[in-house]
């Protein structure tokens, strides 16, 4: 005969009571920290139904039709559009040249399966040294991702000058330190039994990387970087406000003249720019996954 497994009706209800009671709290804590922040940001929504709000979203809205469709201008900023699509492209191609190396080092299952160390009983000197390069490339991926691309650009145009330059070289910093951390937590991630595999079959640490990691995170790892690319026209756009060239220069131009139907084209271009990159970036992704 089958024992009865007892219940304890006690048990059950303790640990219910003390996951409502938990869960009641982060509720509570979330709405303090919501209010909180509303408080200490001094939001008034209330500008926004306000007349002279309203009046200015009303003339910036009116002003955008009908938009520049003038052959002078749209040859004009034929330039601007490439300069935009090139910053993204190059400083995208620029993050993950810096990333991968810097990715490889910041992994920790390649430091903890001793990828990088001798295989033998390390001495604590030995192992230190083994880690520094973990927690060096660790400490430049944190500081490429904790200056936002703007930041980047305004110190770029100061050593460079005004132009496209300044943005591929902002774009590629602070792109391979999100690019390095994302690539890092990826190669984390993958099958440990393939790689084990390969280091019973006497494969080279090299080889380990290179038909083991690589392969593996390689669908990842190829559509983290496309969308990035995407997102990195968006920011070539962003980083043209403060000097970095393309379409965001002359959007700012745009805007500080009040020619808002020039700024409805550029918009209207930067749109057509990221359903492109979209498109593209959807094909590669079919093609190479």
């Amino acid at each position: 005969m089958q024992k009865k497994v007892p219940s304890y009706p006690f048990v059950v209800h303790q640990e219910s009571r003390y996951d409502s009671t938990l869960k009641g709290l982060l509720i509570l804590g979330g709405l303090l920290i919501l209010g909180g922040s509303y408080e200490i940001s001094e939001i008034d929504i209330s500008l926004l139904w306000s007349e002279e709000g309203a009046e200015g979203a009303r003339d910036f809205l009116l002003g955008l039709y009908p938009p520049e469709y003038s052959r002078e201008f749209l040859g004009f900023v034929i330039k601007p559009t490439l300069d935009t699509l090139f910053i993204a492209i190059l400083g995208t191609l620029l993050g993950v040249f810096i990333a991968i190396p810097l990715s490889l080092l910041a992994t920790s299952s390649l430091v903890h399966r001793g990828i990088f160390s001798s295989g033998k009983a390390d001495s604590a000197l030995k192992r230190l040294l083994r880690i520094a390069p973990f927690i060096m490339a660790r400490g430049v991926l944190n500081l490429f991702r904790s200056i936002p691309e703007l930041i980047w650009a305004l110190i770029f145009v100061r050593a460079v000058g005004l132009g496209p330059l300044a943005g591929v070289l902002a774009l590629g910093i602070a792109y391979a330190g999100v690019l390095g951390k994302l690539y890092s937590e990826i190669l984390d991630s993958v099958d440990p039994k393939p790689i084990e595999a390969l280091h019973a079959s006497g494969a080279s640490k090299m080889k380990v990387v290179l038909y083991g990691y690589i392969p593996l995170a390689l669908p990842d790892l190829t559509a983290y970087t496309l969308y990035r690319w995407e997102c990195g026209i968006r920011a070539a756009v962003v980083l043209g406000f403060v000097g970095a060239g393309g379409i965001g220069q002359e959007l700012e131009l745009s805007m500080r003249m009040f020619d808002y139907r020039e700024v409805a084209t550029l918009l209207i271009i930067l749109c057509l720019l990221v359903g492109m990159a979209d498109i593209i970036s959807g094909w590669l992704r079919r093609k190479i996954i």
